[in-house]
């Protein structure tokens, strides 16, 4: 289960090997992003949209919804 978030809502879709997540606002549904694989750094990363701006409790609740896709990807593979 990915962390609650007071304003961003964060929805889950299938990727190829690995989830991706699109990053919304709860106010109004804008796409602010995405959180995906990124193979060179063999890791979650946020890739946001060009014209998104962030506060530090918004990136905090990105960075612990990165992590808990971290700690599901773990879990799936057993280490």
């Amino acid at each position: 289960m990915l962390p609650e978030s007071k304003y961003l809502e964060f929805t889950i879709f299938p990727g190829l090997k690995t989830e991706i997540v699109d990053v919304r606002t709860k106010r109004d549904g804008y796409v602010l992003g995405r959180i995906k694989w990124f193979s060179r750094w063999r890791q979650y990363c946020f890739f946001p949209r060009d014209d998104s701006v962030f506060n530090p409790n918004c990136l905090i609740d990105i960075i612990n919804c990165i992590g808990a896709l971290k700690t599901r990807r773990l879990t799936k593979k057993g280490k």
